[in-house]
């Protein structure tokens, strides 16, 4: 660390006694960061420990969350539950003390509560990024550039899947869909309406249905959503989850974005094997017309001056196997800390975390009206749940 640097105190929040499904390894986000040194870790349950202290590196341990907040007093927080309903009181509780956060997706279950939060960190003027990793990764990054520099010509469609498996459909859309809406914005902007049709087992979904879910994250419906969405400059996205089309053997996933220009298409995809690529079709007709792909190499141009190098036995371990999240939330936790220091909002944040949530709110109300939506949505109820 260079003399004169600042240390940042980091704690986290990851509660193993509460079971669900593997995380993204923002646990981990910090290992190897300059200057950052993690003072605290929340965990509820007090045994077994010791692998999980050791690779985040934290001082303490605490069985209460805002115990440790008080007893470290960390300049930011990371919260790692993937159950959105554990984070507005996690989020409140470090915004009221001046504490600045990097929290996992989706940030809540209530489009209401998002609001509240938005409203809590302006009034405490701290900084909150959201786990939208893709934002930061190389390839997505790369296949942005490209298409601002034309490599497609003018861009016309971006193609949106979740990752269709036994949680295809309302499930799908809230947990991992985020990711795939946050990725349309983020190359093209906010949109401004939306048409969508919610199907379970063929059949239209009614406002009174529910769909059974794998993890709590309130609300949902369909086992089939298909939705389009009006984004400026007269792009159209497309977002699609289908219930069981994934195909395990092939070691691929759905999950992903591919944009068709007029005068050519990319496409990446999210894959936990670590070894999806950037490819690029440089025909000029729709890709279902006549479509070859060849790949693109990504060249990572990220840099985190004075940072370790990524310890790759994470993988699979203490973190997912795909080392896109353990790159990416790294530099989504050096991207808070650099806009704490220069005073702007992250490149994922609250706001475009809220949107994402927004968008899934118009695809039900849309479905449920029978009409196009406009956005922003003037009513912050949930549309299954409006009477």
């Amino acid at each position: 660390m260079e003399p004169g640097m600042k240390r940042w105190r980091v704690a986290i929040a990851r509660d193993t006694a509460v079971p669900m499904l593997g995380l993204h390894g923002l646990y981990v986000a910090c290992n190897g960061l300059p200057g950052v040194e993690v003072v605290g870790l929340f965990d509820s349950k007090a045994d077994d420990l010791a692998d999980v202290m050791a690779v985040t590196g934290a001082k303490q341990h605490y069985r209460e969350y805002t115990q440790m907040l008080d007893t470290t007093c960390p300049d930011l927080v990371v919260c790692c539950s993937r159950h959105p309903h554990d984070h507005f009181q996690q989020i409140a509780a470090a915004a009221e003390r001046g504490i600045h956060l990097y929290c996992e997706k989706p940030v809540t279950v209530s489009l209401q509560e998002a609001d509240e939060l938005v409203a809590l960190i302006e009034r405490n003027n701290i900084k909150f990024c959201a786990a939208h990793p893709s934002r930061y990764d190389a390839g997505f990054l790369q296949m942005k550039q490209m298409i601002a520099d034309g490599a497609i010509g003018r861009p016309l469609t971006v193609i949106g899947r979740g990752k269709c498996d036994h949680r295809g459909g309302g499930e799908d859309m809230m947990v991992l869909g985020t990711h795939i809406l946050d990725l349309q914005t983020f190359f093209f902007g906010a949109p401004q309406a939306v048409w969508a049709e919610v199907l379970r087992g063929g059949q239209p979904v009614r406002a009174d249905e529910r769909t059974a879910t794998v993890e709590p994250v309130g609300p949902t419906a369909g086992d089939e959503i298909f939705a389009v969405f009006r984004l400026p400059d007269g792009v159209r996205a497309v977002f699609e989850s289908r219930r069981g089309l994934i195909d395990r053997s092939r070691q691929r996933t759905h999950m992903g974005i591919a944009v068709v220009g007029s005068e050519g298409t990319l496409s990446h995809r999210f894959d936990d094997s670590g070894e999806a690529t950037l490819q690029l079709s440089r025909g000029t007709t729709p890709p279902d017309i006549d479509a070859h792909f060849e790949e693109v190499p990504v060249k990572d141009s990220r840099t985190i001056p004075g940072a370790a190098p990524l310890e790759d036995s994470l993988r699979g371990v203490h973190a997912p196997q795909a080392s896109m999240f353990l790159k990416s939330n790294r530099h989504a936790v050096w991207d808070l800390i650099q806009s704490i220091q220069e005073n702007r909002q992250p490149i994922s944040n609250l706001y475009n975390a809220r949107l994402t949530l927004e968008m899934i709110y118009g695809v039900y109300a849309s479905h449920l009206t029978g009409r196009v939506v406009g956005f922003p949505l003037t009513d912050r109820t949930h549309p299954l749940e409006r009477r």
